[in-house]
């Protein structure tokens, strides 16, 4: 199979987009997902995110930034029907290399428990289930800010 594996750019994303929507179980935030989100997000990452494209369009892609110590792997995805053909180690590999760029030299994931099949891929491929750490996850609004600083 014929792939091309690239840099993501601000035009790419309503095609991104209409990936993420295809694929079963795939969970996106309203504001970081948006266009506006996403635009944020590649300005100040703007060589790290990798799409792979086929002559039909996009098929998979990795948002991918950091902040100067890790990076950070988000919406790594494949579509369905072009999984098991490398793409998905190829971008992962591209994103790697321009995190190294960029002097970074560890890199991270979360994947849904229940993803099965993101599980057995990272998993396969090498990577670390880190079992000695918890996640903790905190939505920045005032109503939640005010709770906490009330607390």
């Amino acid at each position: 199979m014929d792939f091309k594996i690239r840099e993501m750019q601000m035009e790419d994303y309503a095609n991104v987009y209409r990936l993420w929507m295809g694929i079963k179980g795939f969970g996106i935030r309203s504001i970081d997902d948006s266009k506006e989100g996403v635009e944020r997000f590649l300005r100040r990452n703007p060589t790290t995110s990798i799409v792979a494209e086929t002559d039909r369009g996009i098929v998979g892609a990795i948002l991918c930034g950091h902040d100067g110590r890790r990076g950070c792997f988000y919406h790594v995805c494949v579509e369905e029907g072009y999984r098991k053909h490398g793409i998905g180690k190829a971008m992962a590999v591209a994103a790697m290399k321009a995190l190294q760029v960029e002097r970074i030299n560890k890199v991270c994931l979360i994947a849904f428990a229940d993803n099965e099949v993101g599980n057995q891929f990272w998993k396969s491929v090498g990577w670390t289930f880190r079992q000695d750490l918890n996640y903790y996850d905190f939505t920045l609004n005032e109503e939640n800010i005010t709770k906490f600083n009330e607390r």
